[in-house]
């Protein structure tokens, strides 16, 4: 394993796993040919930031298996320090499998998780992590729906990033199916958001986990709670922004950008979670954030893969040209 001796300035962390693609349209039932290819929404972030040219780490377990060999070596070689992925020799890699969905919709999932390596994430896999290091933490919603020890291993870290100065950004990704009730889910999320900078939920997430109706009120529930910026995706409107990042409040709603052709909507939130944390990150204001989340979000979903489509550095400098940013 080589990484460079600094520690990372970024820290993501969760569940990888293989992901099927169909080859074709129909049903799983239907289908004999697939592509491999890699899936899980904190490392598409990982990738998304490290080929923007962030020093990233991602966390996590895979299993002593083919899969697991998979993960390490496709992040690796998209330069993420692989540090802090450890191998559990007693569960497998998690799979899934993905249907070839048309016209724009959302493909058909059938996921095979239950009991893998990375539900089996506890806070002592976080004991190698510097957290004096750290610049910036990213979260989502999914790893602590793994199971009570990944629950516990998100607040830990949380924590720890928060106490030592690093912002947060957290993205509830809600994942309904893994929960074992949408009042667990709810009270969860809200109080794991709670100990972020930045919320980006979806609209229809941000109006279950608050119970509110309007962009502006749901960004206000999250404020309330210590958020310093909330930034809503609108889907193929846009992004909605409120917050007090430039140390006065504002809001604003950031138009979405034209997509000639929607192929594959997975991974489009990370993709709008890359292009707003790497803009801040960047030092960009709160509108230049909220418009490059707009953009690799669009990117995101021209292609067929989870993460193929996230720009790397000369790439998105040619978008936002493109766009006048």
């Amino acid at each position: 394993m080589t990484h460079s001796v600094s520690s990372p300035s970024v820290l993501t962390f969760g569940e990888a796993m293989a992901m099927f693609v169909a080859d074709t349209t129909g049903t799983l039932a239907d289908i004999e040919h697939f592509q491999r290819r890699l899936a899980g929404a904190d490392n598409n972030v990982a990738i998304g930031l490290a080929r923007l040219g962030f020093h990233v780490s991602w966390l996590s377990r895979v299993g002593n298996d083919g899969f697991g060999q998979f993960i390490r070596q496709a992040l690796e070689a998209e330069g993420i320090d692989g540090r802090h992925i450890h191998t559990d020799s007693q569960h497998p890699t998690g799979l899934l499998f993905k249907e070839r969905a048309s016209g724009g919709a959302d493909p058909k999932v059938t996921y095979f998780r239950r009991g893998s390596a990375a539900s089996h994430l506890s806070p002592n896999d976080a004991d190698g992590v510097d957290f004096e290091a750290l610049q910036h933490l990213h979260a989502t919603g999914i790893t602590p729906a793994l199971s009570d020890s990944a629950c516990q291993l998100t607040r830990h870290i949380m924590e720890q990033a928060r106490l030592r100065g690093a912002t947060i950004s957290f993205d509830p990704n809600l994942r309904p199916s893994l929960w074992p009730s949408e009042t667990k889910m709810r009270d969860t999320l809200n109080e794991l958001a709670s100990l972020a900078d930045w919320v980006l939920p979806g609209l229809s997430e941000g109006q279950l986990l608050t119970g509110l109706k309007t962009p502006y009120d749901i960004a206000g529930y999250y404020l309330d709670r210590g958020a310093s910026a909330v930034i809503i995706k609108l889907g193929p409107e846009g992004s909605y922004y409120r917050g007090t990042l430039a140390s006065h409040e504002e809001s604003f709603t950031v138009e979405g950008c034209h997509v000639a052709e929607v192929v594959d909507t997975v991974g489009a939130g990370d993709g709008f979670a890359v292009g707003v944390i790497s803009a801040l990150l960047d030092g960009c204001s709160a509108r230049q954030a909220a418009q490059r989340g707009n953009l690799i979000g669009a990117q995101a979903i021209q292609v067929i893969g989870d993460m193929e489509g996230l720009p790397h550095r000369s790439r998105l400098q040619a978008l936002e040209a493109e766009q006048k940013l």
